[in-house]
This record gives structure tokens, C-alpha cells and sequence, in this order.
């Protein structure tokens, strides 16, 4: 009888595992979905948001720590190693999907460049200098835009959630499932840079999208129906995203890879392909436009091969039944 109680047990925990993600998700959406009076880019408003994901972030692993201790889902990978942070493959780790990404934006990149009034040379300098870092590193919203979110939202909605998200609906559903929990996760916040591209952390999902239609209307910052085409509009494209790094961090295995797509991608922002139609080169950028969709394709597999990393890569060994996705 106590064995057959146990069994029982042992069961329902295995199957409990499938909440999880769900109890992460909720966990940083309340936390962050309080009302604020104030607009997004306020000191106020960005300390106290890092203080709240930091909190998060801090905690989620102990989440992958319960599920693991919790399931009957055994694996020979460390903890760590599970969330991506190991040294086997970190170089190209670091360099193939980072140059993926920006294969994919060369569009963007040539508009930037042509418009740009700097040279190579002098960009390098600037690069270089220790006074430019010094005034990013004393921007709270630089802090926010390329460190602070980037690292936090990679590691806990793929980090923490694929790992758990994977034994239960193998690693192609796991790729497309992760971004939505990746949108709920995300709460709105008062515009106060009207006209800049929208990025990667601006973005809510579904639920949260509400939540940013009712802020919007609130301070009257458009119609409904504007309002709503720009939620969805902003739902799609990290739904995409979300996709795409989830992709990268199963394949490659590594945190590295997504964090540096990630803070890549809030940089250059959404590209702005209406003031390429209307520059004066803009054969010669639109060209770029989609050679860049052609290389990114190209170069997708081949630069995301498991066997560059560490064959296979942890969260692989989790799938409980083999995947195109984890081979190369």
C-alpha cells in the first residue's frame, strides 16, 4: 500500500511539472504589473523596475531547482548547465549567433551606416574610449535597454522555461510555446519616446496587452483601435523574437547567445523599413534588406549546429523523444 501511495505521488508530481512555467510567468507578471503614474524612461520608474526583475530573476532557478527535484525527469546535466551557463562552445557561443543576427539586420545596418557621419575609423575610436562606456554605464536607460533586460528576460523565459518546457512538449513546441509566456511576463508602461522604433523589452503579449490598452487610454495617448493594432503589431514581432532566441538557446545550448541577440536587437530596434523606401539610396538598402533574409536563412542551420557547442546540448537530453532540432 505504501508503495502504491508513493507511485501515486510520484506520478502526480511528474505530471505537476507542466505548471511551473505557468507559476513563473504569473509570479513575474504580478510583480511587475503595478500601476505607475509615471512615464517608462523616469528614474523612479527604471530603479524600481530593476529592483523587481532583479528580484525575479534571482528567484527563478529555484523554480528549475523544484521542477527537477519535484519530476521524475532525470538528466546527467548540472542545474547550470541545463540554464546555459557553461563553458564548453562559449566561444562560439558568443560570436555565431550575435553575427547571425546581424546578418539578418544588414539592412538596417547599411541605412545606419550610410546616414551615419562617422567614418570606420572613427567609430573604432569611440568604441575604444573609456569615456564613452563610462557615459552608457551612467545612463539608467542604456543600463535598462542593453544589460538589464536582455539578461534578466533571457534567463527566465529560456533559461528557466525551456527546460522545463521541453520534456513535456518537445523541443519544436517548446520554441513556439516559450514566447508567450515571454509576452505575459511583460508589462506596459507610459510611452515617453513617441517616434523612436519599438524594442524588444517595450513589447507586451496578450494578457499583458491589456493591461497596456487600459494604461494607454487612461492617458489618452490614442484611440482604441490604434491602440489595439499597436498592441498586436507589438505581440507579433516578440512573438517572433521570442521564437528565435528560444531556438538559439536549445540549438547552441548557451544563455550567452540569446542575452547578446537580445541586447543587439534593442539597440537597432524594429527596422524602419518605411524611411528606407523613401531615402535616397534606398535600392541599394532595400538590396541589403533582403540579401540579409537570404544569408539569415542561409546560414541559420550551419551557424546553430549543436556540434560547434557541445553535442548534445543539455536541454536537448531532456526531449523525451529525439528531434531534428537538437541534430545538426
Amino acid at each position: 500500500m505504501g508503495l502504491r501511495s508513493f507511485q501515486k505521488i510520484r506520478l502526480k508530481s511528474s505530471r505537476s511539472f507542466q505548471d511551473f512555467p505557468n507559476l513563473m510567468s504569473c509570479f513575474n507578471f504580478n510583480w511587475l504589473l503595478t500601476r505607475r503614474d509615471k512615464c517608462r524612461d523616469h528614474p523612479t520608474v527604471i530603479k524600481r523596475r530593476f529592483t523587481s526583475v532583479l528580484v525575479v530573476s534571482g528567484l527563478s532557478p529555484l523554480f528549475v531547482w523544484a521542477w527537477r527535484e519535484l519530476t521524475a525527469v532525470r538528466t546527467s546535466a548540472s542545474l547550470l548547465a541545463l540554464m546555459g551557463i557553461r563553458f564548453e562552445g562559449i566561444i562560439p557561443a558568443i560570436v555565431f549567433p550575435l553575427l547571425l543576427t546581424m546578418v539578418l539586420f544588414l539592412g538596417p545596418l547599411m541605412q545606419l551606416a550610410i546616414d551615419c557621419p562617422w567614418t570606420f575609423t572613427d567609430g573604432v575610436k569611440v568604441a575604444l574610449d573609456p569615456c564613452f562606456w563610462s557615459l552608457c554605464l551612467s545612463d539608467m536607460r542604456w543600463l535598462r535597454n542593453q544589460v538589464v533586460a536582455p539578461l534578466t528576460e533571457e534567463l527566465v523565459f529560456r533559461a528557466c522555461m525551456l527546460p522545463m518546457l521541453v520534456p513535456c512538449a518537445g523541443p519544436a513546441t517548446a520554441i513556439f510555446t516559450c514566447p508567450l509566456f515571454f509576452g505575459v511576463g511583460e508589462s506596459g508602461f507610459r510611452q515617453c519616446e513617441v517616434d523612436r522604433p519599438p524594442r524588444i523589452s517595450d513589447s507586451d503579449a496578450l494578457p499583458a496587452h491589456f493591461h497596456h490598452v487600459i494604461e494607454l487610454l487612461r492617458f489618452r495617448q490614442g484611440t482604441l483601435a490604434g491602440i489595439f493594432l499597436s498592441a498586436v503589431f507589438q505581440f507579433s514581432y516578440t512573438a517572433v523574437f521570442g521564437a528565435y532566441t528560444a531556438f538559439i538557446f536549445l540549438r547552441t545550448g548557451h544563455l550567452v547567445g540569446p542575452v547578446l541577440c537580445h541586447s543587439f536587437c534593442n539597440y537597432m530596434g524594429f527596422p524602419a523599413i518605411s524611411t528606407a523606401l523613401e531615402h535616397p539610396q534606398r535600392l541599394t538598402i532595400l538590396s541589403s534588406y533582403l540579401l540579409g533574409v537570404v544569408l539569415f536563412l542561409f546560414f541559420l542551420f550551419p551557424f546553430t549546429d549543436p556540434s560547434l557547442y557541445g553535442f548534445p546540448t543539455p536541454v536537448c537530453t531532456l526531449a523525451s523523444s529525439t528531434s531534428s532540432l537538437c541534430f545538426s
